[in-house]
């Protein structure tokens, strides 16, 4: 009895506590980026940040005064925090989260947001376990101020989510919320860093050198199956996406076989996108595979398999060999650019 009247005083409090600050919330939003200029990203979670409250921006790394510049042009920002070390040029976990730990720690903010990709999944679960916070992930809807709308079982269904911690450690789908326009001009201001963590060093990044668009934020994607039976058979993809300015992807089934890397899966367990134009070819739609691209404004679906489960999503759909279909597509839309 005691222990529950404890909680209800608590909550309580929390309650009155929380209402105060309803309508002058802050939201930090942890920006991405490669030291040079802002990751797609970070102009949707600003976007999402916006139906929130005052909208600030943190910036940490190094030589990146052209990433804090470039923030504080996005309109609904109030304000950027730079913070420039040579520790923070690679996104080590370890140091971001004490960064982020020692900064919340002084400014108190309501809300922590960022995009659910491999940024926000590096930085967010040991700066959540360090507060004893439980964070609200893969956010497609902000209802209101603790309720949010994010996928389970796959994107089978969705879950409407009521958060009541104090603070609010969010991530969102940058493919569900529009992007941040660029006019403003808020104020940037330089903050402190963090002592080093010694736990863990950089050693180095193997990045694909690719002079297509980024899979996460490309308006159109080419993604293939394991019908292209091996890697080479890739080549007919890429020739495609070259002649409409697209990003590359594939199946898990053409991963797991090695036709292509890892980096270039699509669903669940690879990268989630939502371009205004998808191509699935040779792809059979798994549920793992919806899950990450069926947001896609629209679905061409190009399958020898009339009943393949993919052509329940498609908006078009072509039951043909792909050895014949896409060399004729990719010459036809060659004479067009003529």
């Amino acid at each position: 009895m005691l222990a529950r009247a404890f909680r209800r005083k608590n909550n309580r409090l929390f309650n009155r506590r929380h209402s105060t600050v309803r309508h002058n919330s802050r939201v930090l939003v942890l920006a991405e980026h490669d030291n040079a200029a802002l990751d797609s990203s970070t102009f949707h979670s600003v976007a999402a940040a916006a139906q929130l409250g005052s909208v600030e921006v943190l910036v940490a790394g190094h030589n990146c005064s052209d990433v804090a510049t470039q923030a504080s042009k996005l309109t609904g920002v109030e304000k950027v925090h730079h913070i420039d070390q040579d520790y923070y040029e690679n996104v080590l976990a370890e140091n971001y989260t004490d960064l982020l730990l020692d900064f919340q720690g002084k400014q108190s903010f309501n809300y922590v947001l960022t995009a659910a990709n491999s940024f926000g999944k590096n930085v967010l679960p040991r700066f959540c376990a360090k507060l004893d916070i439980q964070p609200v992930t893969d956010i497609q809807q902000i209802v209101d101020k603790e309720t949010f709308i994010r996928p389970i079982y796959a994107g089978d269904a969705v879950a409407k989510v009521k958060s009541t911690e104090e603070v609010k450690v969010l991530s969102i789908r940058p493919a569900s919320f529009p992007k941040a326009e660029e006019g403003g001009s808020a104020e940037v201001v330089t903050g402190e860093a963090a002592p080093k963590n010694e736990l863990t060093n950089f050693v180095s990044a193997s990045l694909p050198d690719s002079d297509r668009p980024d899979l996460g934020s490309a308006n159109i994607v080419v993604s293939g199956g394991r019908g292209l039976k091996n890697g080479d058979n890739f080549d007919l993809l890429y020739k495609l996406a070259d002649t409409m300015g697209a990003a590359v992807g594939a199946s898990r089934a053409a991963v797991d076989d090695g036709f292509v890397p890892k980096d270039m899966q699509i669903g669940q367990t690879g990268k989630i996108v939502a371009p205004d134009l998808y191509f699935a070819v040779a792809i059979s739609g798994a549920i793992q595979h919806l899950a990450g691209m069926k947001d896609s404004k629209v679905i061409v679906a190009i399958n020898t398999d009339a009943d393949a489960p993919i052509f329940q999503v498609s908006d078009y759909g072509l039951v043909a060999d792909l050895f014949d279909v896409v060399p004729k597509l990719t010459e036809g839309l060659k004479k067009l650019e003529k």
